[in-house]
């Protein structure tokens, strides 16, 4: 059968769904692009807000149109948060919730087999151990690869509906990690991302101080042979503090940029989304990575909008982001998630606040981001080639501080450049990154 996928969410969903189409293809099932007419298209969804459930049902009536006759399977988030009314819309065949995606391929070709039996799947209540779907020996990028190392999360932050879409925290065995990522560094990857629905909690079910189980596995990889470079795609400030920082910052091959998702500037906020950090403790941590390196990079998520917000704790989130000096921010409008706690708050903000408070932060991380760059200007840093453009005569990929620079060809071929590394000294803004030039 042709099978095409559709990816919504977080990087974990992206390293599930290529992980699943290695596994169709192990059965002899040819994938294809969304785009063209296919046999069983699958839906990979998110629920984190209403947007991402409102684009999953999108996509789902959008397949179906490309071909009617097609096995609709919708898995992930959404499909584990909202099964039935998943089931009640048109042309949904399969619903298969997270802990049933390592079981999909089977399911489809069951239905397949089935002709026309509806199958209405829901993942289970209790998530004990981490599911393994597969190791993906070949990613959408040629240069970077992600391994999910940990699923679940037990923080329960007032706003979230994730730790109850992913269950309780299931942390993968070192040895499967190992295994993939020397398999993925043979296949030539020059950057390993590590990834899970909060991986600062790797280990944490088992180890008796939080953090340490991630510095095992960073440890591991920072030891093994090849030239390959470790990135972190997210961490948690309610899991991590400046000790453990310190902890990570000893590792030659971890990329000097951390996602740390703030969510909010002020701490009364920060109180009642259950956060369990102040705004000075997010600081402390900003100033450790400073310290270490000047570039070092530091990405965030905020909320706009929380219940109770008011102009004053808004004006403090505007203010410790110019304070620390992001190199990007990711804005989100709180959405309401029934079963949440703050979905029975008192003092919802109104939707028309919300947006204006969007745009507002929106514009001071536009500033924060054009500083962080200016302040790079004269730095030495090492490219990662992603693509050489005949059209423009440019080199461009990312630093490992995360900037995307572009660099004058300098006579490089393609075929062999891409996917190697570049020590390059940045120039000026250009583009939505830096001018480089090499080294």
């Amino acid at each position: 059968m042709n099978i095409a996928f559709h990816t919504l969410g977080c990087k974990v969903n992206q390293y599930e769904s290529e992980a699943l189409q290695e596994k169709f293809k192990a059965k002899g099932h040819q994938i294809i692009p969304e785009t063209e007419p296919a046999d069983v298209y699958v839906i990979n969804t998110c629920t984190v807000t209403g947007l991402a459930d409102r684009k999953s049902r999108q996509f789902i009536s959008r397949l179906r149109k490309l071909n009617p006759d097609c096995i609709l399977a919708v898995i992930g988030c959404y499909a584990q948060m909202q099964p039935e009314e998943i089931a009640a819309l048109e042309g949904v065949n399969i619903v298969a919730g997270t802990n049933e995606k390592a079981g999909l391929v089977e399911i489809v070709e069951g239905y397949a087999k089935s002709k026309g039996v509806d199958v209405h799947r829901k993942a289970y209540e209790a998530l004990i151990e981490f599911e393994e779907i597969g190791m993906p020996v070949s990613m959408d990028s040629r240069t970077r690869a992600y391994i999910k190392i940990q699923d679940g999360c037990n923080r329960f932050c007032a706003y979230c509906i994730v730790p109850y879409a992913r269950g309780n925290i299931r942390s993968r065995s070192r040895k499967n990690i190992l295994e993939e990522a020397n398999r993925l560094i043979q296949a030539g990857y020059k950057e390993i991302v590590l990834t899970g629905i909060n991986t600062a909690l790797y280990g944490a079910e088992n180890d008796s101080v939080q953090g340490q189980g991630l510095e095992q596995i960073i440890s591991d990889l920072d030891q093994l042979h090849g030239d390959f470079r470790i990135r972190l795609s997210s961490l948690e400030p309610t899991v991590i503090n400046v000790a453990m920082v310190k902890q990570l910052l000893k590792y030659k091959k971890l990329c000097p940029h951390f996602h740390l998702s703030l969510q909010s500037g002020s701490d009364r906020i920060l109180e009642a989304m259950k956060r369990n950090y102040t705004s000075l403790a997010f600081l402390d941590i900003i100033r450790v990575l400073k310290d270490y390196d000047p570039g070092f990079a530091v990405t965030t998520d905020i909320i706009v909008g929380f219940p109770g917000e008011t102009e004053e704790n808004f004006e403090e989130t505007c203010n410790l982001v110019r304070m620390a000096g992001f190199s990007k921010v990711h804005v989100f409008k709180y959405s309401k998630r029934s079963g949440t706690p703050a979905a029975l708050m008192p003092d919802q903000v109104n939707p028309a606040i919300k947006n204006k408070r969007s745009a507002m932060l929106l514009k001071a991380e536009e500033e924060t981001g054009k500083q962080f760059l200016r302040n790079q200007i004269g730095t030495k840093r090492q490219l990662l080639i992603e693509d050489i453009d005949s059209k423009t005569g440019t080199i461009s990929g990312y630093t490992e501080n995360y900037i995307r620079v572009f660099v004058p060809n300098i006579g490089l071929d393609k075929e062999r450049s891409i996917n190697t590394f570049m020590d390059v000294r940045l120039i000026e803004l250009f583009q939505d990154g830096m001018l480089g030039e090499a080294i």
